[in-house]
């Protein structure tokens, strides 16, 4: 297809309206304009445009919906990650300028597609968000409510403070009314949200049981059938990756070093290396036998584990 038949869209998206760019093959502006944020406002605009249509926007609130409205009436479409387009932090900034440098980058092959999955999990892929989303909302009005206690001098540890059996023996030990009440309206967000994290977790196990991958990915050791399904609602499908540790690293699957521990760790043989150079250098090292009877011990397992998860991973992919 000849290059005049072919446009770059950059989409620039608000709550109110969309800022629109549209290049040529040449790379030469054809059109600017803004529109409604409404799917009906930007497809007539799209299909006043002829030839070969190549979209882009960046990810955010509006990707989603934007990328399923849009995906059957263009050739292609890009959600692109906005903390990878540095030309957009360069120079003036507005809607139009913006939505000028999404194509510009577009036509370049400069941007970084964030991935947005099959049609065939999206109940499962919601749930999990509803399910995640909860637990960390629980796991704040439970820190929350610590807190409470620890800022009128009350020492509290473990989950006892939590529990309705004991909920009015610490109830007691705040003196203040308004503080009292604070803390009753906390337990009851806790029981509340208790309830519905409960529910969700059961419509969540629910929907997996109907995908194939969730019992092949229950055969890896330590994974039971909710880690399963947030793993599958996770990465979706293998396909997505490129290579075996892309897939391993974005699943949790593989070894994580932090800084602080190489630091650690390097400061720990650089020790290790300074006492054996003061000492008898054809004295035996009292830390072999443990390393040597810990490999013994546990090296087979790790091995076992690791093999495990390779085969399976590789078995999900095809």
């Amino acid at each position: 297809m000849l290059s005049s038949n072919v446009k770059y869209i950059g989409l620039d998206v608000h709550k109110e309206a969309i800022s629109i760019a549209v290049l040529n093959g040449a790379g030469k502006l054809v059109i600017e304009s803004i529109v409604e944020t409404k799917s009906c406002t930007l497809l007539d605009f799209l299909h006043g445009l002829r030839g070969e249509l190549h979209v882009t926007l960046e990810e955010g609130t509006w990707a989603a919906w934007l990328y399923d409205v849009l995906k059957p009436h263009v050739r292609e479409i890009v959600i692109c990650n906005p903390r990878r387009n540095a030309l957009l932090k360069e120079g003036s900034k507005s809607d139009k300028i913006d939505a000028r440098k999404l194509a510009e980058l577009l036509r370049a092959g400069l941007l970084r597609a964030v991935y947005h999955g099959e049609n065939e999990l999206r109940t499962l892929r919601e749930l999990a968000r509803s399910y995640l989303t909860i637990s960390k909302d629980l796991k704040r009005v439970k820190n929350r409510l610590k807190a409470l206690y620890r800022s009128w001098g009350i020492s509290c540890v473990g989950k006892q403070v939590y529990t309705p059996r004991h909920r009015e023996q610490w109830l007691n030990k705040i003196a203040q009314v308004g503080v009292r009440r604070r803390a009753e309206l906390l337990y009851q967000q806790l029981d509340g949200l208790s309830v519905l994290r409960h529910t969700v977790r059961g419509e969540l196990l629910a929907e997996s049981r109907k995908h194939q991958a969730v019992k092949i990915l229950r055969q890896v050791p330590l994974i039971g059938p909710l880690r399963a399904t947030l793993l599958l609602a996770l990465m979706q499908t293998p396909h997505r990756f490129r290579s075996k540790r892309q897939l391993w690293t974005y699943s949790g699957l593989a070894v994580v070093t932090h800084a602080r521990q190489r630091a650690a760790s390097l400061c720990r043989r650089t020790t290790a290396a300074f006492q054996k150079a003061t000492t008898d250098p054809w004295s035996e090292s009292e830390s072999q036998p443990r390393d040597e009877g810990y490999l013994q011990k546990y090296g087979p397992e790790r091995q076992l584990l690791r093999r495990t998860t390779a085969g399976l991973l590789c078995k999900i992919a095809g």
